[in-house]
């Protein structure tokens, strides 16, 4: 009876697990289905380029991507995704959400522009669209069509091969202020997720598994409270904050000898007060304090707080408010994930640059003094990672949190020109051009080709968990760098777009009058100095 029983439950079940777990596709039909892929991805290339030309053409900067996520999940939702909007404390933030079932896998990339890389783009020198303003010398406008045009292309054949699956889409919101992800993790959006595609604009095509170089950080505003008087007249009687900001400064570059090679630390002054004759009584600065590894970054944090205690102590002020704006763990990306993305970025090979395309490229790096080289015309060998202790330091991405709580990996696609300063105006110059359309065309072949090969083998799910728990967090567990009161500072970057988003507004992308935002900017493509073109002939 107890087997009758057991058999009868069994029965009853399958339908459910079933539904639940992917089926085993075979060698020849996966095959035949990237090959259908790739030319499905191939058909969408305008709308990729629509893409990646109109979040061009708005430039936000981070916390007011307010146009970029409208116009972003207004495609979402007319290709048939549940969208939800102001997620996680973020205004501009959103998860998009579409299928059921094993694998959930979740696609991300960044959205925000940085401050004062207006750009023309394709005008091979510094030709601002608004002087001042804002642009993407990052290039963060075109990953989101590479997540897009990928998952609208997976979704049509899901839903007819009845496929099971889940796909999600999320923005990276502030990412130049590192200033979303730890709080999505935080928040629980990968909390039942299998595996985090990211993708990230490049010059190459690649992929990595292991610690790539760079670092992580902890983004902290120090604000000191002290006491107004007569500059001229009693300032004996006044207890200055800016004294005690600078003293902060002096003391950290003190401190920087006695550092790590690895460590980065760097500052700004947001504010120094009212004005000369008034002791100033409220003075802000903001750090960045990096480090390759987290135990390093706590030990950065906590010597920060102490050096501001101090400071306050000196001046006779009060450390009125220890605020964190963000924070990056260092990466650590995900071997089978890579390993799998590495062979499709081969199979789809790099985008074939035209004369143009490579004319542009040599033009610009000859404006920035590097050495002209061109376009990247093979694909990139895997990176393996680096000996955290021998990383020489470098950049951060916030990336890092999550890929310590799900396995993670980043697409890099060839969008961009290599040997360019990177968060400098020149980065925006291929942003709207062929080289950034055919490279995020490319990138959303090789996005959509891994998705497939999650859905097509649970077997991959499960080697990338397995390297998660005993390769990577076998020695050392992820610890939030935020605290539970932190907030994201959406205010950021509120008063800039104010100024500059009128002016800006005159250079929306208009895709119903114009092909592409060079015809409709009337650029001819390349556009160089003009003793370059007499050079060139």
């Amino acid at each position: 009876m107890r087997y009758c029983l057991t058999s009868l439950l069994a029965f009853l079940l399958a339908p459910a697990l079933m539904a639940q777990t992917p089926p085993r596709m075979s060698v020849a039909r996966l095959d035949s289905l990237k090959a259908e892929v790739s030319r499905a991805v191939e058909a969408e290339a305008t709308m990729t380029q629509q893409m990646v030309d109109m979040l061009f053409s708005f430039g936000e900067l981070g916390f007011q991507e307010v146009e970029t996520s409208r116009y972003l999940t207004d495609i979402l939702r007319k290709q048939g995704f549940t969208v939800r909007q102001n997620v996680y404390g973020l205004p501009t933030g959103w998860v998009a959400t579409w299928g059921s079932g094993k694998p959930v896998i979740a696609l991300g990339s960044d959205i925000d522009a940085i401050p004062q890389a207006s750009q023309k783009p394709g005008v091979a020198y510094h030709d601002p669209l608004v002087e001042g303003a804002p642009g993407h010398g990052e290039g963060h406008n075109s990953g989101q069509a590479v997540n897009i045009t990928a998952a609208i292309v997976l979704k049509r054949i899901m839903d007819r091969d009845k496929l099971p699956g889940t796909i999600i889409l999320w923005p990276g919101v502030a990412e130049e202020l590192l200033g979303s992800k730890a709080w999505f993790v935080r928040d629980g959006l990968f909390k039942d997720v299998d595996a985090v595609l990211f993708s990230h604009v490049d010059s190459d095509f690649s992929t990595s598994y292991g610690a790539p170089t760079g670092t992580g950080l902890v983004s902290v505003e120090y604000t000191f409270e002290g006491e107004t008087a007569h500059a001229a007249g009693a300032p004996w009687r006044g207890r200055s904050a800016l004294d005690a900001v600078e003293l902060l400064n002096s003391a950290w570059n003190y401190r920087r000898e006695h550092l790590r090679p690895q460590h980065r630390v760097h500052y700004v002054i947001r504010n120094g007060g009212d004005q000369p004759n008034v002791v100033p009584r409220r003075a802000s600065v903001w750090y960045f304090l990096r480090e390759t590894d987290h135990p390093h970054i706590t030990a950065l944090f906590a010597a920060g707080d102490t050096l501001a205690r101090a400071a306050a102590m000196m001046t006779g002020t009060r450390l009125a408010e220890t605020r964190v704006l963000g924070a990056a763990w260092p990466r650590h990306f995900n071997r089978p994930l890579a390993e799998a993305l590495h062979a499709n970025i081969r199979r789809v090979g790099m985008p074939r640059w035209t004369a143009q395309d490579v004319t542009l490229a040599r033009a610009v790096q000859r404006e920035v003094g590097g050495r002209e080289r061109g376009l990247d015309t093979a694909v990139s060998a895997m990176g393996t990672g680096v000996d955290p202790d021998r990383n020489p330091g470098g950049g951060s991405d916030d990336i890092g949190d999550v890929s310590w709580v799900v396995p993670t990996i980043t697409l890099r696609y060839p969008s961009n020109i290599p040997g360019l300063p990177g968060h400098h105006w020149s980065n925006a110059i291929a942003m709207a051009t062929p080289i950034a359309h055919k490279g995020a065309t490319a990138g959303a072949k090789a996005m959509a080709m891994t998705i497939l090969d999650l859905i097509a083998s649970p077997a991959l799910t499960d080697s990338a968990w397995a390297y998660f728990r005993d390769v990577q967090t076998k020695d050392m567990k992820y610890a939030p760098v935020i605290r539970p009161t932190d907030k994201p500072p959406i205010e950021m970057n509120e008063a800039t777009m104010a100024r500059f988003r009128p002016a800006m507004r005159r250079f929306y992308y208009d895709p119903t009058r114009h092909r592409t935002y060079l015809e409709q900017l009337g650029i001819a493509y390349p556009t160089l100095r003009p003793d370059s073109a007499a050079r060139r002939r």
